[in-house]
Order: C-alpha cells, then sequence, then structure tokens
C-alpha cells in the first residue's frame, strides 16, 4: 500500500512538472512524452495519460515539420486507444476506407522509394527465374495487385526478348470492379507492346472486415486456400507468386498463414517474391510495440520531410492516411483486433524456411537497379540499400524500413 502511495506521488509530480514546463518544442522532449503517455497506458493510469495527451495534442500540428507531424498522428492514435470507438466500429481500417486507401497508395507510390523499391527488386527475380526456365509462357499469381503499377516495366522487358513469352496474370483482390478496371488497364498497355496477354481476377475475402476474433480470421485464410486450388497451373508455363505487402495481415494466426505458404509451395512457383515492412510491430506487450513504433515511423516521417517541399498535399495524404492508419492500428488496437502486424525479415525467413522454401540470390544487377532508381528519383543521401542473408533492405540513416526477398 505504501508503494502504491508512492507510486501515485511520483506520477504527480511528474505531471505538475509536465504542466509547468514551457511548450515542448525538441524532437527529444516530444519523444519522451509519447513514451510517458504510453506507459501510463500500460499501467491503466488512464487520467495521467490524459493529461499528457493534452499537452501532446497542443504542441503537435498536421502541417509542422516532420516531428510536429509525427507527434501528431502518435496522439490521435494514444486518444483512440484511450477513447476506443464502438464496439460495433472496433477496426481502425474499414472496408467503406477502400477509395482513400487506394488514393493514398497512389500518392505512395508517388513520392517515395518505397513502393517502387519492392517492384522494381521483385520484378528483376522474376525476370532471372524466367531466364532460368525452358518455359516460353509466364504465369504471374499477383497477391492484392492493387493498381497494377508494378507490371508495365515488367511486360516493357518481356516485350523486347525474341520471340516475346505470353503472359498470364492472375491477380487478386477484394473490390471486383478494382480488378476489372486494373485487368483493362494492363491489358491496352499489353496490346500497345503487342504482347499475348491475359487477365484473371480472383477476388478473395476482404481481411479488413468485422471478424473479431482468431477463428473468423482463420476462416478467411481457409478460404484463400480453397480459392487458390481453383488457379489453373498450367505445364508449359513458369509461375511467380508475388506477395507484396501482403503477407503480414495474417499474422493474427501464425498456424494459418504457415498453411498459406505451404499451398503456395505446392503450386510449385519458379520463384515467390516477398516485400515487407522491416519492424517488429507484432509484439503483444503494448509499450514494446510503442516503442517499436515510434522508432520506425520517426525514420520514416524523417525520409519525407528531405525528399519533399513542405506544402506537399501528397506527403500530408501519404502520413494522414496510409502511415497514419498504420499508426493508429498498432497503437490503438488490441488483440485479434489489430490489422498492421509487421514482423522483421528473420521472422519471415523462419516462416519460409518451414514451408519448405528456400532463399533465391538476388543478382548484382537488381541491386544496381535499386541504387540507380534512389539516384535519379530520390537524390537523398539519407536512403541507404543493404544486402544481408540474400536480402535487400531498403533503409533511412540507419534505421532499416523494408525487405525484399525471393524464394524457391
Amino acid at each position: 500500500m505504501l508503494g502504491s502511495t508512492s507510486c501515485s506521488q511520483q506520477q504527480s509530480q511528474e505531471l505538475i512538472h509536465l504542466q509547468s514546463d514551457p511548450p515542448v518544442a525538441g524532437e527529444l522532449q516530444h519523444h519522451q512524452l509519447l513514451l510517458t503517455c504510453a506507459r501510463y497506458i500500460s499501467q491503466t493510469n488512464f487520467t495521467a495519460a490524459h493529461r499528457i495527451a493534452t499537452i501532446l495534442s497542443a504542441n503537435s500540428s498536421p502541417s509542422g515539420d516532420s516531428s510536429e507531424r509525427l507527434i501528431h498522428s502518435f496522439t490521435k492514435a494514444l486518444s483512440l486507444r484511450l477513447h476506443p470507438p464502438s464496439p460495433n466500429n472496433n477496426n481502425i481500417i474499414t472496408e467503406n476506407d477502400d477509395a482513400i486507401l487506394h488514393a493514398s497508395y497512389l500518392s505512395l507510390n508517388q513520392v517515395t522509394p518505397f513502393i517502387r523499391f519492392s517492384h522494381l527488386t521483385a520484378n528483376q527475380a522474376i525476370l532471372e527465374a524466367i531466364d532460368q526456365s525452358h518455359h516460353n509462357n509466364i504465369h504471374i499469381l499477383d497477391f492484392d495487385i492493387m493498381h497494377g503499377f508494378q507490371w508495365p516495366p515488367l511486360m516493357q522487358a518481356i516485350a523486347d526478348r525474341h520471340p516475346p513469352p505470353t503472359l498470364r496474370i492472375t491477380a487478386t483482390g477484394t473490390n471486383i470492379n478494382h480488378l476489372r478496371i486494373t485487368g483493362d488497364r494492363l491489358a491496352k498497355f499489353a496490346h500497345s507492346l503487342g504482347l499475348t496477354f491475359r487477365f484473371f481476377p480472383l477476388l478473395l475475402p476482404h481481411t479488413n472486415n468485422n471478424n473479431d476474433n482468431m477463428n473468423d480470421e482463420a476462416e478467411t485464410v481457409n478460404a484463400i486456400i480453397n480459392r487458390l486450388s481453383a488457379v489453373l497451373i498450367l505445364p508449359n508455363e513458369t509461375l511467380a507468386v508475388n506477395c507484396v505487402l501482403y503477407l503480414h495481415r495474417f499474422l493474427v494466426n501464425r498456424d494459418k498463414l504457415c498453411l498459406l505458404l505451404r499451398k503456395i509451395k505446392s503450386m510449385n512457383p519458379k520463384v515467390v517474391t516477398l516485400a515487407e515492412n522491416e519492424a517488429n510491430h507484432n509484439n503483444s506487450i503494448f509499450i514494446s510495440r510503442f516503442n517499436e513504433a515510434l522508432n520506425y515511423y520517426t525514420a520514416v516521417f524523417d525520409s519525407l520531410e528531405a525528399t519533399l517541399p513542405p506544402n506537399s498535399r501528397e506527403r500530408a495524404e501519404v502520413e494522414q492516411v496510409w502511415f497514419g492508419r498504420e499508426i493508429a492500428d498498432i497503437v490503438a488496437a488490441e488483440g485479434e483486433h489489430r490489422r498492421a502486424r509487421h514482423e522483421r525479415f528473420l521472422s519471415w525467413e523462419m516462416m519460409m524456411r518451414i514451408a519448405g522454401f528456400q532463399n533465391v540470390r538476388l543478382s548484382p544487377f537488381a541491386l544496381t537497379q535499386a541504387k540507380l532508381l534512389l539516384r535519379l528519383h530520390y537524390p537523398s543521401q539519407g536512403y541507404n540499400l543493404e544486402v544481408v542473408n540474400d536480402c535487400f533492405f531498403l533503409g533511412w540513416q540507419n534505421q532499416p524500413l523494408f525487405s525484399v526477398s525471393s524464394w524457391h
């Protein structure tokens, strides 16, 4: 009882000190306040956490510098955790947000190297797998194709070959209209190249719906596995499976994710490309997950600050919608409701090996291409590329942000 009183007195003194200080100005002070607020939440001292969140709100802005914008996003997430939505709307990302998320994805692809780096490196791995194959027909199974930005450069590359191979894409998604629009766009581009091309949409269940427990999530994975059984695999074609920023959403049930990986392995692909956030946002301990997210997104926001003008509309959209929603989900959601479950490459490496896959070494040419992409389009000294265990890592300063690897 005496220890509890002492702890309460210490917290009160901390709050008095914080409230008596002048407005917070430094990034280090911002981070300290955020961590203190998160610590109070982990201790269920919601009154103290709310007071600090109020101080943070007064000292942050979505239109300030990178530190202020970061503090704004994390404060919103902490406030959402302190005042969660109703039980009928307990997911941070919902089906109704498809249009907003697709628009922010367009901006993400335009103003950051993250998506282009993943696509470019994955495409090179696919091209090299094709070169090692004796077939002149290519089949790509693309999980969550989105707008299909990845494929025109690859289509151009294979169209220049003599004779050009045929290309078939089986594209998964959760919105049939988006899939059809993407398919029509790619078909027109293939026609302009004189490339024989076929597109097959494969509608999958939505993973960001109102599922409230792991059993529902497991049923989603079961449904995906069953629908993959309907994918036609021809004996005279090279199969490539593309998983860019996709598989992490199934980490809520690791056993089911491993079943999905084994199903993909059973399809006998020549190559599987894998791109994921290089972070551990799947820690069940809130304060550890929060600290990891704070370090990770500090680097992300700093990279945007260094490479984009202050009034960039696209940057604001990427920060507030794409990354802002990731932050909100990592910080505010808990248990089975949390969807953003990124893990580091070492974890993916273990799961891929358990499923029967082996690393495919990415070529020196792929590394040269990735470096050229950064130098030409994102000429900042802050971005860096590293190769570890046959995996490419794109980072900002000393913080790895994304990994791309290929498997067979």
